[in-house]
């Protein structure tokens, strides 16, 4: 190609990128995650919510991958129940949310909890700031349970599961009722 200063390169058009750049680089993304991810765990393992406490054996093999065992809340509909929150973590994190889901044999019945585990709740997607933490995620859990009326799946369960992604974050989630 001929340009103003002679012959040049032909310039090579580059795909789009779908996800940002961080112009510090992934090897700092990913450094900022393992000690974000290791300050929180201490913080669950030192100071955990009520009626929280971390599996920790889900944590012996990978620090981005943990359970949080949890008992219902006293006074509540779930009181004395026992469930299950799994937390996966991308090299994103905390900018980009976790995935979080009830696991386990007992999920719990509640309006904002699909049979399959997935939880409708707007601080695990859209309202998701790195300024959260695992415990401020469990806290809201709790809340969301025990501020429930009465038990029943939502309204769209059966199609929801039968149809739904794996990853609940793949989910375009439509908040529009906050009572339960």
């Amino acid at each position: 190609m001929l340009g103003p200063r002679g012959l040049t390169r032909a310039r090579r058009l580059h795909p789009l990128r779908l996800r940002p750049r961080w112009p510090w680089g992934d090897g700092f993304i990913m450094a900022s995650m393992q000690k974000r991810l290791q300050k929180e765990l201490l913080a669950l393992q030192n100071d955990p919510p009520p009626g929280m406490t971390l599996n920790e054996k889900s944590v012996q093999n990978s620090i981005t991958q943990w359970i949080v065992d949890m008992e219902g809340a006293p006074g509540t509909l779930y009181e004395g129940e026992k469930f299950q929150l799994l937390f996966k973590f991308s090299s994103r994190y905390p900018f980009d949310s976790p995935q979080v889901m009830f696991t386990g044999e007992n999920i719990p019945v509640h309006p904002h909890v699909y049979s399959n585990g997935h939880i409708c709740l707007s601080i695990l997607t859209e309202d998701w700031s790195p300024a959260l933490s695992v415990q401020s995620v469990c806290l809201s859990i709790i809340s969301m349970l025990s501020s429930c009326k009465e038990k029943r799946r939502p309204p769209d369960n059966s199609f929801y599961v039968r149809t739904c992604n794996k990853n609940p974050k793949k989910t375009k989630w439509w908040y529009h009722d906050d009572t339960c």
